[in-house]
């Protein structure tokens, strides 16, 4: 129960945050949308640091690297730094130049100045909230994941969980997910941009804390760094998968496992002498293992396959997962929020150390619950599950677990935000005038769209509980990322025409929804010998792109003239 209240005092605060947020605003439109672009570098940089680090990055890369191991970190963590910092400076700073200059508060309105097209708008529109819906439910659902084990045995007789009775009593994720929804809803109800951009602040110097606080817990329990690696699951000369370690709770220290306790077994049992003594979880050789799961109700044992290590080739072709960001409509919001092109770039500058702080710490620790936790845990639970294990003391654990649900809900509210601004904008606005509304009518307007879209999100993600955090993120992922090249042409290639950008948008989402339903809707997928489809849907679009932009009429001078000053005045 102390967990459980520290964790309402965290949410409490946030609340007061918000209150607080919301005496700055300003009352005008543009102020509820982009902070009359006046937030400094600091702010930027929390913010977006803020934004970028979901439950995907903290609860979906712990439970993947407990899946699949190590690869995880290579897979997106060991670029995604370097990679985002350059879609800041390359198309961040002139996406802010733009719209600054000409009063841009969304992509959409971008996109359909620089390439003459309303219909382009309206195409892109339900794409864009088609991709952050999955986003934010992996939020929500991440939430939940994380609370219920926190939390388990508060309220005995009113929660069960008979599918983990260990979890009995712990609040439920729909829960959860409610609370965390009406929480976010008030600041961003309250404050707008400016409210969202002081809580993420708030809730990514608390997540970062708190995060590297948790890590030097967990590694001290597992008895120091060097120690904590070889806790891992590890394969015997047998080609069985082993735990040497458990940790005993009564002395708050690991005890070691005689014989060592077997959780699986290679499936190419020809390979035991060969991995004798590694540690599948942090290899990078693909191996095929088979889990022993025990049912804690019936006491049944079965049986499910892992592919762990990652190979070559899904390695290299996940390197076009982090161009995602120069597409994110809530990332978009947040670059107009800067005060100017120099706030850019401590952002540019600090965000890869950021990742490095937050997401080494969570890959390695889900990698060492390979060799504590038993192999058949909800992998968006794993997290929490090593919190509960390890941290002993509940006011601890509650922080801790405060620290988790900052990340999620500093990305939430940017993407509950960004989803009225393009809804009042690119659709309402666009279509009736602006001048037809009041800035308070305004501002009413994206606030009902905001309901409505938490309202859907929360349902949605109650049906989805059970998906993998991880995976669909990644479809998410992808999906942006497919759309980056029209983004790239749009700010640096003067010959792309609005046909293109059509070509392009089109020929990125019928590749991406293909793949999507060959993934069961969201689950993992590689193509042929282990292609990530994003690579494919990235390819697809920047081929029609260009090659319809290239027997298309140019745009117009005035297009031109207006994106391309600099070319248009030598030429």
């Amino acid at each position: 129960m102390t967990t459980l209240v520290v964790i309402v005092c965290y949410l409490c605060l946030l609340l007061a945050l918000g209150f607080y947020s919301s005496r700055l605003f300003r009352g005008t439109s543009k102020d509820y949308f982009v902070a009359s672009h006046s937030i400094g570098p600091f702010l930027l940089l929390m913010s977006v640091f803020g934004t970028t680090m979901t439950a995907f990055a903290l609860v979906g890369s712990t439970g993947k690297s407990f899946e699949r191991g190590i690869g995880t970190y290579g897979l997106m963590a060991s670029i995604s730094g370097l990679v985002h910092a350059a879609v800041f400076f390359l198309i961040g700073i002139r996406l802010w130049a733009f719209g600054k200059k000409y009063g841009y508060v969304t992509q959409i309105q971008f996109f359909r100045a620089r390439f003459e097209s309303d219909g382009l708008g309206y195409l892109l529109f339900p794409i864009l909230v088609l991709l952050v819906v999955p986003y934010l439910l992996i939020g929500i659902i991440g939430a939940g994941k994380t609370i219920e084990p926190v939390t388990a045995g508060a309220f005995p007789t009113i929660f069960t969980n008979p599918s983990i009775p260990a979890w009995n009593g712990g609040v439920p994720p729909w829960l959860t997910g409610l609370v965390v929804c009406v929480v976010v809803l008030a600041y961003v109800f309250m404050g707008g941009s400016r409210g969202a951009a002081y809580a993420n602040t708030f809730q990514t110097i608390v997540f970062m804390f708190m995060g590297l606080v948790a890590f030097v817990y967990i590694v001290k329990a597992l008895g120091g760094i060097d120690n904590a690696g070889n806790v891992a699951a590890r394969i015997t000369e047998e080609g069985k998968v082993v735990q040497d370690f458990r940790f005993d709770k009564k002395a708050n220290e690991l005890a070691e496992n005689v014989p060592p306790k077997p959780i699986g077994r290679l499936l190419e049992p020809d390979q035991a002498k060969e991995l004798a003594n590694v540690q599948p979880h942090f290899t990078r050789t693909p191996i095929d293992v088979e889990f022993k799961k025990k049912n804690p109700k019936t006491g049944k044992v079965s049986a499910f396959e892992r592919e762990l290590g990652i190979p070559f080739l899904t390695f290299l072709t996940y390197l076009f997962i982090p161009l995602s960001v120069g597409m994110f409509p809530h990332l978009f919001q947040h670059w107009l929020t800067a005060k100017s092109a120099k706030a850019f770039r401590l952002t540019v500058i600090a965000h890869p150390l950021c990742i490095m702080v937050v997401w080494v710490p969570c890959v390695l620790i889900g990698s060492w619950a390979s060799g504590l936790l038993p192999p058949g845990i909800p992998p968006p639970a794993v997290l929490s599950a090593m919190l509960k294990l390890l941290v002993g003391d509940p006011i601890l654990t509650g922080l801790l677990t405060a620290g988790v649900l900052a990340a999620i809900m500093s990305s939430l509210d940017s993407q509950f935000l960004c989803m009225g601004t393009i809804f009042t904008n690119d659709i309402v606005l666009h279509r009736a005038g602006k001048e037809k509304y009041s800035d308070k009518q305004i501002i009413f307007i994206a606030r009902a769209f905001i309901v409505g879209i938490v309202v859907l999100t929360y349902v949605l993600a109650m049906l989805a509980k059970d998906a993998n955090v991880f995976d669909l993120a990644i479809w998410c992922f992808s999906g942006f990322a497919a759309l980056f090249p029209i983004v790239v042409a749009a700010l640096y290639w003067k010959r792309a025409t609005k046909e293109g950008a059509y070509a392009g948008v089109i020929a990125a989402m019928a590749v991406w929804f293909y793949y999507f339903q060959l993934s069961g809707y969201g689950g993992e997928y590689v193509v042929g010998p282990g292609i990530i489809p994003a690579a494919i849907c990235f390819i697809a679009s920047a081929v029609a792109l260009v090659a319809v932009s290239l027997v298309t009429k140019p745009p117009s001078k005035e297009t031109l003239d207006k994106f391309f000053p600099e070319a248009t005045s030598v030429g």
